[in-house]
């Protein structure tokens, strides 16, 4: 059945119908906005049992872009608050790692600087990389969060606690994850990340008065 009910002339009062139709709007954005409180919670609950991020590289924690030297040599460039936020899942006693398919001294340096607990590059097999992370770690999988952004990455998305990926992945990816920041990679998405995971465990705001104490 039709509604009968058509908006007022621009300028007019607000008719029976236009009001009508103001709280319909108001209900539609109140349900789908409870929809997206639900989705957060769903996604904190799984965060606040991740004693691990793991993470792709290019695209990830890059923004995917390769740049070489006429030398031959690679470079790549890091987000600083994503390196911030590796810093302080450390300090909550979060470990982190890297999975990548590639290999770069660029990566191993940044690694180092950030003092990253698992770090496996060219890694033929990501699946393998993560079930040995898995032995040393004496963690479960629902205890370990993956952030990737192409089909490599499918196969670890689909078995860890908490998949996650940069807005710039491919569909399958963010189809595949539990949560897609808004933010690129090598843009902060990796920050996203790691503040979800401090506020999961209820550490945000410790962390955050540690920090403006100083």
């Amino acid at each position: 059945m039709s509604d009968p009910c058509q908006p007022g002339q621009p300028g007019a009062y607000p008719s029976d119908c236009d009001i009508r139709e103001a709280y319909r709007t108001m209900a539609r954005e109140r349900t789908q906005g409870s929809g997206l409180e639900r989705e957060h919670r769903v996604v904190l609950d799984k965060a606040k049992d991740i004693k691990i991020l793991l993470l792709d590289v290019d695209g990830v924690l890059t923004d995917g872009t390769l740049l070489y030297s006429s030398s031959g040599e690679e470079s790549k460039s890091f987000n600083t608050q994503d390196g911030f936020g590796l810093r302080l899942l450390r300090e909550a006693g979060i470990e982190t790692g890297l999975i990548s398919a590639r290999s770069s001294e660029a990566v191993g340096r940044r690694a180092r600087e950030l003092r990253i607990t698992f770090v496996y590059q060219g890694a033929g097999s990501k699946l393998e990389a993560f079930q040995e992370i898995l032995r040393k770690s004496g963690c479960r999988p629902f205890e370990i969060a993956y952030m990737g952004d192409d089909w490599l990455d499918l196969v670890l998305l689909s078995r860890v606690g908490l998949a996650c990926a940069p807005r710039n992945a491919v569909q399958a990816v963010r189809e595949a994850a539990h949560y897609v920041t808004c933010r690129p990679g090598g843009c902060g998405a990796v920050r996203e990340v790691c503040d979800l995971l401090l506020e999961g465990k209820g550490l945000a705001t410790e962390l955050l008065q540690r920090y403006m104490s100083r």
